[in-house]
Order: structure tokens, then C-alpha cells, then sequence
């Protein structure tokens, strides 16, 4: 079965939502430090980008997280693959994802770094899809609301493709 990608927001269109994101970002932590927290793979596209638009000092840190095994749908158990390198103590923390759904991972990831003596945690998202929430989460930035369709793009992939597509597509299957 061949696959295709349909474009769901352009390059342009991410890169304009990118630099508000920042930009609000940047006034909500005027005069902090803001020490990101990229939550592999997926997010490191969006992370990256996110803080080259953000005005106010920056530190960044990667963690990554596998709650789904073998399986395509989450087990609920949430395994640290690789845990951050640094301290969390008396920091603004905002974690970076790429897309929240289920929100069962998320939720778990949370209230893991907020038991790490933060000053507070933060979530920024480049995608949502409310209508896949099981586990109620609060986003502080979203990039984009979507339906609940299969993404690729800016860091999402399908079977490890197309994470370097400079947009967001939708995985059609023919």
C-alpha cells in the first residue's frame, strides 16, 4: 500500500505561528530564564525552531519517553528512554512537543518534572488534537488545533520518514 502526504499547513504557515509562539513566549518569561525541554524525537524540530525565536535567555535539555512498546496505541505505562542531563531545581521549565493527543504520557511527564523542584512547568505544542484527549492536560501554547488525522512533518514522522518535511502533512493511504 503506497503512501502520500497531503499538505495541512504550509511552510509559511508554521514558520508565521512559530514566531508568534516565540514572540508571546518571550513577553510571558520577560526577565527569567526559560529552560526548554525537548521531548524526543519528535520535538526537536519545533524546539529548535521555537528557540531561535525566543528573545529571553535560553537553556535546552532532552528527555525521551516510550509509552506505546511494540504496539501503534498507548499502553499507558510511560518508560524514560533517556532522562534530562541537568537539574530542574528553581527553573522555568517548558516542555516542547510536537503533538499532544491522548494526553496519557504527557500527563505522567508533567507531574514527573514538576516533583523536580521547578519554579514552574509549562506546555508548549506545536500540534493538538483535542478530540483524541483520554487525560485532561493543559497546553499554555499551541500552535495548531487539528482534526484527528495522521501528521508527518516538522519532526512527526511515519515509520521514521518524513520528519524533515518542512511543513505539515496528512499520511494518505492509497
Amino acid at each position: 500500500m503506497a503512501e502520500r502526504i497531503e499538505v495541512l499547513l504550509s511552510e509559511e504557515e508554521v514558520d508565521k505561528r512559530i514566531q508568534e509562539i516565540g514572540d508571546q513566549i518571550s513577553r510571558d518569561y520577560a526577565g527569567k530564564q526559560v529552560h526548554l525541554v525537548c521531548v524526543l524525537k519528535g520535538g526537536s524540530f519545533f524546539m529548535c525552531e521555537l528557540a531561535k525565536r525566543i528573545t529571553v535567555p535560553v537553556s535546552l535539555d532532552f528527555m525521551s519517553v516510550s509509552s506505546y512498546g511494540g504496539d501503534t496505541k498507548s499502553s499507558g505505562v510511560v518508560k524514560i528512554v533517556k532522562d534530562l542531563d541537568e537539574s530542574l531545581l528553581n527553573k522555568h521549565v517548558l516542555v516542547v512537543e510536537d503533538i499532544v493527543d491522548s494526553g496519557r504520557t504527557l500527563s505522567y511527564l508533567l507531574e514527573m518534572l514538576k516533583d523536580r523542584g521547578p519554579v514552574d512547568v509549562k506546555l508548549c505544542t506545536l500540534l493538538d488534537k483535542p478530540e483524541r484527549r483520554v487525560v485532561d492536560v493543559k497546553v499554555d501554547y499551541t500552535g495548531f488545533e487539528i482534526p484527528d488525522e495522521f501528521v508527518v512533518g516538522y519532526g512527526l514522522d511515519y515509520d521514521q520518514k518524513y520528519r524533515n518535511l518542512p511543513y505539515i502533512g496528512v499520511v494518505k493511504f492509497d
